[in-house]
């Protein structure tokens, strides 16, 4: 962590967003007609992580988790963990990663809290799990001081396998804060704390894409999906006008603005990995088609702006 004083007051970088989330469960009291109660956020955090381990955008002291709690009652945590599950399957295969490992890490010697309950909160996790229709290997050990988690690991086109999501049944810091909600009897209890992260660190998330795409995006995911290249300078105007059309289809375009030469243009967007390439000449302005010309050199010509379209609802 970072520490630091102020006006001889102590202080500390925030180094996670779960007390944060806890302040906003404590605004006011709960039923449990309320529970699950889902809060999430991407929440900044920091770590003093060594300068001969900082990498890239893999480890850095200052990230963005797509952080959610859930706190529910103890007979919800094994459904909102498979609810968490196939939420994470579902992610990962958008993204194009089928090859996803789930690894129960058990307590570690730093562990804090009662043993029973400890034991309650890995049998959750492995109830949910075989449930889910899961394998899953077992890392002894490797939990955090307040709970146990399921750690979850995404192999990249290369056959590397890279550390992201999270889940985490945490019994601890409910207690810790004496959070509680009224059930049905008019009774206080305990909720139980759910910690979920499925991108894990965005940073390290998208590092893992570039690393598994080879740089190359796909369409969808594309910063910029379409660029607009004139041939000249004369075709610019037709060019932009093209390009606010595009837009107006919710796709990503840019326009090669510049005087290079045709093949400069080109090269620049391959260089982009932009995925398409729109070449805009006198010819198709006569015909009005498109030419479209992909990243990997394949070319489609006399297309029409339906035509085109079309292709990119099928790349979306």
């Amino acid at each position: 962590m970072y520490f630091l004083t102020i006006d001889e007051i102590g202080h500390a970088i925030k180094p996670m967003n779960c007390p944060g989330c806890i302040l906003v469960y404590k605004t006011h009291p709960h039923s449990y007609r309320e529970l699950p109660l889902r809060i999430s956020e991407f929440g900044l955090v920091h770590r003093h992580e060594l300068s001969g381990v900082l990498h890239g955008l893999f480890r850095v002291r200052a990230f963005t988790q797509d952080d959610a709690h859930i706190f529910c009652m103890p007979d919800q945590i094994e459904s909102e963990i498979m609810k968490v599950i196939s939420f994470v399957q579902r992610t990962y295969g958008r993204f194009g990663f089928e090859n996803v490992q789930f690894v129960l890490a058990t307590k570690p010697e730093n562990a804090m809290g009662d043993a029973q309950l400890w034991e309650k909160a890995i049998n959750a996790l492995k109830q949910a799990l075989e449930h889910a229709g899961i394998t899953y290997d077992i890392d002894e050990g490797g939990g955090a001081f307040y709970g146990p988690k399921i750690d979850i690991k995404v192999k990249d086109s290369m056959g590397r396998s890279w550390q992201v999501g999270t889940i985490q049944v945490d019994f601890f810091m409910p207690q810790n804060f004496d959070l509680s909600y009224i059930d049905n009897t008019g009774n206080k209890q305990r909720p139980v704390m759910i910690h979920r992260a499925v991108y894990g660190s965005l940073e390290r998330f998208f590092g893992v894409l570039l690393e598994h795409y080879k740089g190359k995006l796909p369409f969808w995911l594309a910063p910029v999906q379409i660029k607009v290249i004139p041939v000249t300078d004369k075709q610019l105007a037709h060019a932009q006008e093209l390009a606010n059309k595009i837009k107006q289809e919710k796709l990503r375009v840019e326009v090669a603005e510049n005087s290079d030469p045709l093949q400069a243009k080109i090269k620049e967007a391959q260089l982009e990995q932009v995925p398409w390439m729109l070449i805009v000449g006198n010819k198709e302005i006569e015909k009005n088609t498109i030419t479209l010309r992909r990243r990997d050199g394949s070319q489609e010509t006399d297309l029409t702006f339906e035509e085109l379209i079309k292709k990119t609802h099928a790349e979306n």
